[in-house]
């Protein structure tokens, strides 16, 4: 995906898709396994939605003060924070025999892989041209949506005689990502480029507020929209699939295998050359408006087939949709990216917290209402950005870029 490799930004943004990869595998073989864990303790649909909702509200709090963090210490450390939370919670998850470890679980997980995306983001803006962004920061999207391909289908298949097994299985190999990570991964950030302050979760989500009457205030509220949508979905798909089509863990698996394969593609390879040919706002319009119709594809579905096609047209809109906004904000904010992306990563939690908590109230009042839901606000965001997006010539001026807020 990176074919010049001679230099050091090249190997850096290799090693780091690499390693973003590998975690994501870990945490994508769990994926059709969290449904069936949470049917067997007596779960429903709101169960499913708080589980969500619990690990998008530690995002929201602790992903802005992460990200500044990142620019005072370095994005290394924080990157090594977040992999070692994702197997400590995939432990937990693998004892978990009860409702409330499943939330202990979420806690951790939530609490500290919220280090992951906006570091990872920062390190990759650290290292690219702004004219390349989208398609490095769509390449890191890939990766996780490599992990979620190949995870599935075997988290699916380890199952069949426990459900815990996978979760052991993919701590253990969070941990020799994070060994990995520790070698051979280098720093991004120069001790001369750091910047000092303080990193408190109330400073971080006042900044991150603030940013909002900035000229990345339609790209936050973008953000926010790609997971409210995508959690809207993703939230109670596992519990859909099981109780409109009778599937099992295998039929969810291959779906979610699927998915991540179109995810992956679209943000490694389509991404990229599509913003630099069609510009953001034409890539985020087409998006959003893709996202609806997924959404009410979902609906029609009768079959695997078309539930497949549907699942894949939302995907495909959401992976081009989340580092399109994610550029068009860093395009329009100078100076620390850790902070900014990590402002992002707020409105992308409050996301995760609201789709959640609205699918599974939904969901349980009737199946299909999330999906409605999902088509409708899609729609109205999409008729918002025609008079809410401005072009990067309207907002940057002679090559300079404005500051935050």
């Amino acid at each position: 995906m990176w074919p010049v490799m001679a230099d050091g930004n090249g190997r850096a943004r290799f090693l780091l898709f690499a390693a973003i990869l590998l975690a994501m595998l870990a945490y994508g073989m769990t994926l059709p396994l969290f449904p069936f864990l949470l049917d067997s303790f007596g779960g429903r649909g709101v169960h499913m939605g708080l589980l969500v909702a619990v690990y998008g509200a530690l995002q929201l709090m602790f992903a802005p003060v992460w990200g500044r963090a990142s620019d005072a210490v370095g994005r290394k450390p924080l990157l090594l924070v977040g992999t070692a939370g994702l197997a400590a919670a995939l432990l937990i998850f693998g004892f978990a025999r009860s409702l409330v470890t499943l939330y202990a679980g979420q806690i951790v997980l939530g609490s500290l892989t919220s280090a992951l995306f906006p570091v990872a983001s920062a390190y990759v803006s650290d290292i690219s041209v702004s004219e390349k962004r989208a398609g490095a920061l769509g390449k890191i999207g890939a990766a996780t949506g490599l992990g979620v391909v190949l995870g599935p289908g075997i988290g699916g298949v380890l199952a069949f005689d426990s459900l815990s097994f996978p979760f052991f299985l993919a701590a253990g190999w969070a941990g020799l990502v994070l060994l990995l990570m520790l070698i051979f991964l280098p720093e991004s950030l120069k001790l001369e480029s750091r910047r000092h302050g303080s990193v408190r979760s109330g400073g971080a989500l006042v900044g991150a507020f603030r940013a909002a009457r900035g000229p990345a205030g339609m790209g936050l509220f973008l953000a926010f929209a790609v997971y409210f949508g995508k959690s809207n979905f993703s939230g109670i798909f596992g519990l859909f699939a099981m109780e409109r089509f009778s599937y099992g863990a295998a039929e969810v698996g291959s779906l979610l295998m699927i998915m991540g394969l179109v995810y992956a593609f679209s943000q490694g390879v389509l991404v990229g050359p599509a913003v630099e040919r069609l510009g953001e706002k034409t890539i985020i319009r087409a998006c959003l408006a893709g996202s609806a119709a997924g959404f009410v594809l979902l609906l029609l579905a009768g079959t695997y087939l078309f539930l497949a096609i549907a699942t894949c047209i939302l995907i495909v809109a959401n992976a081009g949709l989340k580092p399109t906004a994610l550029a068009y904000i860093t395009r329009r904010c100078s100076g620390e990216h850790g902070a900014v992306m990590g402002y992002a990563d707020v409105y992308m939690s409050i996301g995760r917290v609201a789709g959640p908590l609205w699918a599974g109230l939904l969901y349980d009042v009737r199946i299909e209402l999330p999906f409605a839901g999902g088509a409708l606000f899609f729609a109205l965001v999409c008729v918002a950005t025609v008079v809410g997006l401005r072009d990067s010539s309207e907002a940057d001026s002679a090559g300079a870029r404005p500051d935050l807020y």
